[in-house]
């Protein structure tokens, strides 16, 4: 089973910049897609941000310019480059995995969560 691991959360000023990191593990047969998504409490969880198999990306509109996504090579590891940095980017970021477990069965993954702080 396939294990994802965020890091890079903490509390920063606004204006100021953070770089999360998610890592995936275990057994997946296929990586279709990893990205970033975002909740505060009382509010809807969010796509931040996406990066699929071929490269491609996506973004919320309100973040572009301000977050970027990227990965390596085997797209095993996701970044998210977060500046300029809102109270309103306060909230808990989850690192999302779609894949397959085989050949057959869809899979969608989550870690546990790190906590993103803007505040001064």
């Amino acid at each position: 089973q396939v294990q994802l691991v965020e890091s890079g959360g903490g509390l920063v000023q606004p204006g100021g910049s953070l770089r999360l990191s998610c890592t995936a593990s275990g057994n997946i047969f296929a990586i279709v897609a990893m990205g970033w998504f975002r909740q505060a409490p009382g509010k809807q969880r969010e796509l931040v941000a996406r990066v699929n198999r071929g490269g491609g990306t996506d973004y919320a509109d309100s973040l572009k310019g301000r977050f970027t996504i990227s990965r390596n090579g085997p797209l095993n590891t996701v970044y998210l480059q977060m500046n300029s940095l809102k109270p309103e980017d306060t909230a808990v970021y989850y690192c999302n995995l779609m894949g397959y477990s085989d050949y057959r069965n869809m899979v969608d993954v989550w870690g546990k969560g790190t906590l993103v702080t803007v505040s001064s």
